[in-house]
């Protein structure tokens, strides 16, 4: 299942980067704000329950959806690239395995434990 699970992203993140492409965006904007999303860890500073929400936050695929649908009704094009980047982080971040966290622990995902035992 898990192999699937990573296919699955795999397509996402590949679609994702075949929409950038078409976008005409910069691949300098891309690459600078690929790991963006990854700053929200910083909210562990404050403590496991803190920082899953912080962390998940940033890595769910509902923020995106809701910047997407911002951007469409609002007419704000200009935020396509940045909706596809964070797409894209996210779809990257799964096929690597990293989840959303539960508060329990950083390494504790909803796609199972991260990291060694």
């Amino acid at each position: 299942m898990q192999i699937l699970r990573r296919a699955e992203y795999a397509a996402v993140f590949l679609i994702v980067l075949w929409l950038y492409a078409q976008s005409g965006a910069s691949w300098w904007l891309f690459v600078v704000l690929f790991l963006v999303p990854d700053l929200t860890m910083a909210g562990y500073a404050f403590g496991n329950r803190t920082g899953a929400l912080v962390y998940n936050a940033g890595h769910s695929f509902l923020g995106v959806t809701a910047l997407g649908l911002i951007m469409h009704l609002s007419g704000q094009d200009w935020l396509w690239p940045y909706v596809l980047i964070w797409a894209a982080h996210i779809a990257f971040d799964r096929i690597l395995g990293y989840g959303l966290k539960y508060a329990s622990a950083f390494q504790d995902t909803h796609l199972g434990r991260i990291g060694r035992n």
